[in-house]
């Protein structure tokens, strides 16, 4: 088997003058995060409209962010593995393409069943932050590269705060197939500065594919995430999603079997249930439970009419602009973070990154009436989010070899991804409940969203728990040597591995 360390920097090329290309590997890589969480945003503001614009149901529309939700879920662990496969570069180069593609698909169509198709590439962009980490990793030396991971697994949050209002704004103005030509414009330069500006990571896991469990993992998140996604819709009850919760239980079964009796399997089970990279998992999903409340609720919150009582009656574009804050500061935070990890640990930050969140929903409860309350309680959020998005790919970073980088960190993404799916039915089922009549249409009372705030900041303390239980997360330095000796076997980083 090729070794998968790094290779090391030749001697004869000065640390202090990297070139132009090196200098620009971290911003090209933390665009291309930032244009894929806004590809995934700027669908919202156009929903209420579609079913006009497109002649389709309301049910139809909304499979415009299922479809991406679930191609993206699907992608994220397969592409990832690939990309430690055969290259993280081409990998990337591909699912940013993937994403133009789909941009383009949806600025030349008005036809639903297109446009469905059209999102459904675009949720390959999902795998982008996972393979940019594991290319830093690769890349970057030590001393840079907790800096630049932080930074990346912030822009998940920086580009969803700036899509929303760009969003609103191109769809207010202008014809909202401009909002795509505008997106994949920049997709078709983030594909061109990738291949100029980012080299193939020399790290392998060479091997066979797992077709068989990629196409396992494939159906039993389809199942998941179609349940939880449509069970508002077609009824928790109903023999749909009974059917569908039944099957995911199933595959998942099977899947797991195969999964540890293959030879090169997807995901490597005997890594996931070791401590360190199954609560991070954990943390992950918890924490994206957490998070993703705060814009579902925030956008619903100020945009309620001033006849309920506590509702602003705020425009798409004044709401883009109350989450923007939340992008900036989270921007500003992400250098803070990496100083944290490195003085005190990443188990430390994501601990410290949900007791933010479960404090940044305490000030929701207190006040969800006046604006600058509203935005200062998501600023908050938006803070915790920041510090624990950054220390997750740095705990994984910490614990799996280096040929599993990009598939580790593509299932803690997934683990995220879950999460938000179960966020945002859980919000939208506590919301149904509580409303009551205003003109004859259901619209939630403030005693529901103050439930959906006290749910999700319960969860943040789970997740702040969780986080704290996770062992050992600074490795001694016999163990990192072990792990970054450029003429380190796998069986040796695996046994450092074991024993951090």
């Amino acid at each position: 088997m090729d070794s998968s360390a790094p290779i090391p920097v030749p001697s004869g090329t000065p640390e202090g003058t990297p070139r132009l290309r090196d200098r620009l590997t971290i911003p090209v890589l933390a665009s291309g995060g930032i244009l894929m969480a806004v590809m995934q945003t700027v669908v919202v503001p156009l929903l209420p409209d579609l079913p006009r614009l497109t002649g389709a149901s309301a049910a139809a529309v909304s499979w415009t962010v299922t479809a991406t939700l679930l191609s993206g879920a699907v992608l994220t662990p397969v592409l990832g593995r690939a990309g430690d496969m055969y290259g993280k570069r081409r990998v990337l180069i591909a699912a940013l393409m993937l994403m133009t593609a789909g941009s383009v698909l949806c600025a030349l169509s008005s036809d639903i069943g297109v446009l469905i198709a059209a999102r459904a590439l675009q949720g390959a962009a999902a795998s982008v932050v996972p393979l940019s980490i594991s290319i830093l990793r690769d890349e970057l030396p030590p001393e840079r590269r907790g800096s630049a991971v932080a930074l990346m697994s912030s822009t998940v949050g920086i580009g969803a705060a700036l899509g929303l209002p760009l969003a609103a704004v191109v769809v207010q103005y202008a014809d909202w197939h401009t909002m795509f030509w505008l997106t994949g414009a920049l997709g078709a330069l983030g594909v061109s500065a990738t291949w100029w500006a980012v080299k193939e990571s020399p790290v392998r896991e060479p091997g066979r594919f797992d077709l068989l469990g990629a196409l396992g993992l494939a159906v039993a998140l389809v199942c998941l995430l179609l349940g939880v996604s449509q069970g508002g819709q077609w009824g928790w009850g109903s023999p749909r999603i009974l059917g569908l919760f039944a099957a995911t239980v199933v595959v998942l079964a099977l899947w797991w079997w195969q999964q540890l009796r293959a030879e090169r399997p997807l995901v490597d089970l005997r890594l996931v249930t070791r401590p360190r990279v199954g609560l991070s998992h954990v943390a992950a999903l918890l924490t994206g439970f957490a998070f993703y409340a705060n814009s579902l609720v925030t956008a619903q919150l100020v945009q309620a009419p001033k006849a309920t009582g506590y509702g602003l009656g705020l425009s798409i574009v004044s709401t883009g602009l109350c989450l923007l804050p939340g992008g900036v500061t989270m921007l500003l935070l992400s250098p803070l973070s990496a100083r944290i990890s490195a003085a005190r640990g990443p188990r430390v930050t994501l601990a410290l990154g949900a007791a933010v969140i479960a404090c940044g929903y305490a000030v929701r409860i207190t006040d969800s009436r006046d604006l600058w309350m509203i935005i200062l309680g998501a600023t908050v959020v938006a803070s915790g989010t920041t510090l624990a998005y950054s220390a997750l790919p740095t705990l994984i970073l910490r614990a799996v070899p280096a040929g599993q980088t990009a598939s580790a960190n593509g299932v803690n993404v997934l683990m995220r991804t879950v999460g938000q799916a179960v966020s945002s039915a859980a919000v939208a089922a506590v919301l149904v409940h509580h409303s009551s009549p205003l003109a004859g249409v259901p619209v939630p009372t403030l005693h529901g969203y103050l439930l959906a705030f006290g749910m999700a900041g319960a969860v943040a303390l789970v997740a702040c728990a969780a986080a704290l239980s996770i062992p050992g997360d600074a490795p001694s330095g016999d163990t990192r040597r072990a792990r970054e000796a450029p003429d380190a076997t796998p069986a040796a980083r695996d046994g450092a591995l074991e024993g951090a």
